[in-house]
């Protein structure tokens, strides 16, 4: 198809899924706190991973707080300061914890996109205006 081809596209739907693991009336885990493991495990460090993330110190230990309290072990564990500075790294149950997140995530997204044909011909095509399209930029 070349620069100039006006033929109208089929833009296929895309899933964006997340889910989130409760425990009693907590969130355990989800995306956020997967992405601060990931974080923690790059850099040594909470502080270091909350300001990687736009989240300050505080919110960071928080969820980790969080985590740790709802798994039977820790996820991250930490060392204090002194002299080298402290640190924070993934237990081996919080790498199992996230490696086990990335496989779900993977499954509920490979079967979730099984039934996208469900959704073929809904979604309006690009170009096409009915002339009275609440979802347009113009009617927020």
């Amino acid at each position: 198809m070349n620069s100039t081809d006006t033929t109208p596209r089929r833009h296929l739907p895309r899933t964006k899924l997340a889910f989130r693991l409760m425990y009693r009336d907590e969130i355990a885990l989800g995306p956020g706190k997967i992405d601060l493991l990931e974080a923690i495990d790059r850099t040594g460090s909470i502080s270091a991973a909350g300001k990687s993330m736009n989240m300050s110190y505080r919110r960071a230990w928080m969820l980790v707080d969080v985590m740790n309290r709802c798994f039977t072990q820790p996820l991250v564990q930490t060392a204090k300061g002194g002299q080298n500075g402290g640190g924070a790294m993934l237990t081996p149950l919080g790498r199992q914890v996230v490696d086990s997140y990335k496989q779900i995530s993977q499954a509920l997204t490979h079967t979730m996109e099984a039934y996208l044909p469900l959704f073929a011909g809904l979604l309006h095509e690009e170009g096409a205006t009915d002339g009275d399209d609440a979802d347009s930029p113009a009617a927020d």
